[in-house]
């Protein structure tokens, strides 16, 4: 039997690869179906009154959050990394604060400190006696309001990019472009930002991802996007075909983005110019170069995290709401089980995946668990849609058969559980899981495996006795930013979730969608608790990879 076993043991691996990619090919496949399919004209009625406003407005969203991350966060990474000011070793952790911070939060802040009937504003005309039409103030539910709150969320992404080169590449490149001749500011021009281009590159993608997914912060800023139209399409005019092509021209937009910037890398190769990466001398700042750093360094920290979640926090304390901790549990409840099983499953298949494609020789394997991954630039509105058409036809399929044998009807098994809300975050963040996972991969050396194989220990064996105890590390910070990621899901949760089924996330934005933010200020705070832990993981994942680089 066990000879048996062994003969077939060897197909299991691609087949586990192939279906684990037929998770995220699935809404993929359902998304790009669609063109072919007949909306009864109303995506005709699309076209002609909304779709210009939905690519305009996210592209230029797209454009100006981009273009401030890449600025935010090149500027405080090289600062951290080539100065030295009072207060560096603490920036360097604080710039990570503001990923805990989901955009669609500091939305909700902002928008309530800074409108017109805000605080802000509201101390502004009493204090000079002004009427609405006396002044001038920028309106926060616009496109460039929704641009700067998306960028400080999303800044950090670029931050860990460009510190990562900088690091690598800093002091060497420094050095070499200081023998010609040239002085800090050209050498950071012509050597240190053109070597660290991929990095950016990576960063700034992330970015661009960020913001096509992003559908709370564009709602609450009265922003028609792609994301916000999909919703809306498939809520308001009830039509999963039309939603799912607008989603097919949102994924086509982003290939497209994707193949360009691939074409534009082709020929070009970036290399360090040694070995060896050791620390950049750091430049000591006088006073008003230490001030200015502070202040570049603490703004994005103030506005990003220590501002909304302040608000939140006065809101809790002055108005709040009586029920609202008895409200917070029983949401938080929903949300903490969902995000752990979620996670749990999601640690389980990326390590699946990832040991397939270590121990496989196929092109074809691999290529099916790098697949995989690719869930992660998938907004969750296409998400959802890509899941909740096939689940549907599943549903009146199952439906059409109890009743035609037994004369029963069963109701929404799929559609109407949590299982559709399940298989929507495998999609969406299983490239999370099996980044962390294969990073981890990496570093165990194929001797270990050699080795194992030399004392009859191969297969699942393999996996179980030797990989698993030495990825531990790997699998659990996978885990943890899978928990964190679903915590904070909005429109794929909002869009699949089951009648009378609430998550926090899901909560705080039906609270402030009928404008009682105070109500949904101890939500908010909670989903921020939740999302220091990932920024908790990162700081000490930087804080070791520093060390080890000092020490090589």
């Amino acid at each position: 039997m066990r000879r048996r076993l062994a003969k077939l043991w060897p197909g299991v691996w691609p087949a586990t690869c192939f279906a684990v990619s037929a998770i995220v090919a699935i809404p993929l496949l359902t998304v790009l179906a669609s063109v072919f399919q007949s909306s009864d004209g109303e995506w005709s009625h699309l076209a002609e009154t909304r779709l210009g406003d939905y690519v305009r407005n996210t592209l230029w969203l797209a454009v100006l959050v981009v273009s401030i991350t890449l600025v935010v966060g090149t500027a405080t990474a090289w600062l951290i990394e080539t100065c030295d000011f009072p207060g560096r070793k603490t920036f360097r952790w604080m710039l990570l604060l503001p990923l805990a911070v989901p955009a669609y939060l500091s939305a909700y802040a902002y928008t309530d400190l800074l409108q017109f009937s805000g605080p802000v504003q509201t101390s502004l005309r009493e204090a000079f006696g002004w009427g609405r039409r006396d002044y001038w103030f920028p309106e926060v539910r616009s496109v460039g309001g929704a641009a700067v709150i998306l960028a400080l969320s999303l800044f950090p992404y670029v931050y860990v990019a460009a510190r990562t080169a900088f690091a690598e590449h800093a002091a060497s490149a420094m050095e070499v472009g200081r023998t010609l001749g040239r002085g800090p500011w050209r050498c950071f021009l012509t050597v240190a930002l053109p070597l660290a281009r991929p990095a950016l590159a990576a960063g700034g993608a992330l970015v661009l991802m960020e913001t096509l997914a992003d559908f709370g912060a564009a709602d609450y800023c009265a922003v028609d996007t792609f994301a916000t139209g999909i919703y809306r399409t498939w809520r308001g005019l009830e039509s999963p075909v039309a939603a799912a092509q607008l989603s097919a021209v949102l994924l086509g937009a982003v290939s497209l983005l994707v193949l360009v910037d691939l074409l534009a890398r082709r020929r070009r190769r970036f290399h360090g110019v040694s070995r060896a990466s050791r620390p950049m001398r750091k430049v000591r700042l006088g006073w008003r170069g230490a001030t200015a750093a502070i202040v570049v360094c603490g703004l994005p920290v103030v506005l990003g995290f220590v501002l909304p979640a302040l608000i939140f926090g006065h809101m809790a304390w002055t108005a709040g709401d009586a029920r609202a901790r008895e409200v917070v549990l029983d949401f938080g409840f929903n949300t903490l089980w969902l995000a752990a099983a979620s996670g749990v499953i999601a640690g389980g298949l990326a390590l699946l995946v990832a040991f397939g494609r270590r121990v496989s020789k196929s092109r074809t394997v691999r290529s099916a668990g790098r697949f995989a991954g690719l869930g992660y630039a998938l907004p969750g509105t296409v998400v959802a849609i890509g899941v909740l058409v096939p689940l549907g036809w599943l549903d009146h399929a199952v439906n059409d058969a109890t009743r035609s044998l037994f004369d029963w009807r069963p109701g929404l098994i799929f559609t109407g559980s949590v299982l559709a809300v399940m298989l929507a975050y495998q999609t969406r963040f299983l490239g999370v899981a099996l980044g962390m996972v294969e990073s981890g991969m990496t570093r165990i050396r194929r001797n270990v495996d050699d080795a194992a194989r030399s004392l009859g220990t191969s297969g699942g064996r393999l996996l179980v006795r030797i990989h698993l105890p030495l990825l531990r590390g790997s699998l659990l910070a996978a885990m943890l930013l899978v928990f964190v990621d679903v915590a904070k899901e909005l429109p794929a949760t909002l869009m699949l979730r089951p009648f009378d089924f609430e998550t926090l996330a899901v909560r705080v934005y039906q609270l402030a969608s009928d404008e009682r933010l105070e109500e949904a200020s101890l939500g908010a705070l909670a989903i921020i608790g939740v999302g220091l832990l990932p920024v908790i993981v990162l700081s000490g994942l930087l804080e070791s990879r520093r060390r080890s680089q000092t020490h090589a």
